[in-house]
């Protein structure tokens, strides 16, 4: 089932479960009953969750979606800096030179058209795009500098690849989702007692009230799942793509 889908069925649910409480209590009250009676302490419990539970979803919101910023800024520098080893190798002989860009094309390939969704199924990175990133370092390293300007290369070299490696810690620290179990059962209790309380007040069956009372119980369903897709940078719908490598690297994808 699409996560889209999903969501709209969610926010269905939510919606029509609420207008259905509201209908069916509003059957029981009495005719003589007055809605201006709900007592003020009442009122004001409700706005004061309702502020609670809002200043806890945009914690949650904030937290997961500056995790998805980090992860996407993490794929960024891994593949600037083999972008950067494959133009700083220009120095070198040719048949090193082709060696290198072979190790760090091979590397990229493998982590768009394999890893991506490896990381996907598994929740990590996968142990073979482990092992491309080391015979690069390995194939960069075991050749000493001849030259001047060899040298000035060369430890550069060494410097992007170990930044490149931290990059893809960083991605495979960033798979799967982050968000504590624990945090998950006080935002989902928070919604149920959050829109519970609306049920205290004297609700009654008019269209706007209607829509209103459904609205917000759609909307806590929409920020639930914004919450839970966001959760997981790699995995879900709205998530980290592979558009770095492929913009840095047209012509393995062309």
């Amino acid at each position: 089932m699409s996560e889209w889908l999903a969501l709209a069925i969610a926010m269905s649910a939510a919606c029509a479960v609420v207008i259905a409480v509201v209908v069916l209590r509003q059957r029981r009250v009495p005719e003589d009953d007055d809605p201006s009676e709900t007592p003020d302490v009442i009122e004001y419990i409700t706005m004061m969750i309702g502020v609670i539970y809002a200043i806890v979803l945009g914690l949650a919101i904030a937290g997961v979606w500056e995790g998805r910023a980090a992860a996407q800024d993490d794929t960024l520098h891994e593949a600037q800096t083999l972008r950067e080893v494959s133009q700083r190798v220009q120095v070198f002989p040719a048949d090193y030179r082709d060696q290198v860009r072979k190790d760090v094309d091979a590397y990229v390939s493998y982590v768009v058209d394999t890893e991506w969704q490896y990381m996907r199924d598994h929740g990590s990175i996968a142990p073979e795009g482990t092992a491309l990133l080391a015979k690069l370092r390995t194939d960069v390293a075991e050749r000493a500098p001849q030259n001047d300007l060899e040298a000035q290369a060369y430890q550069p070299m060494l410097d992007r690849i170990a930044a490149a490696d931290e990059a893809r810690n960083a991605r495979g620290q960033s798979t799967g989702p982050t968000m504590p179990g624990l945090v998950w059962f006080g935002l989902i209790t928070g919604a149920v007692v959050t829109v519970g309380m609306v049920f205290t007040l004297q609700i009654r069956r008019s269209a706007r009230e209607l829509f209103l009372a459904g609205a917000f119980a759609a909307l806590i369903a929409f920020l639930l799942f914004l919450i839970w897709d966001f959760d997981d940078p790699f995995g879900r719908g709205v998530s980290v793509t592979t558009q770095p490598f492929e913009d840095l690297f047209p012509d393995l994808f062309t």
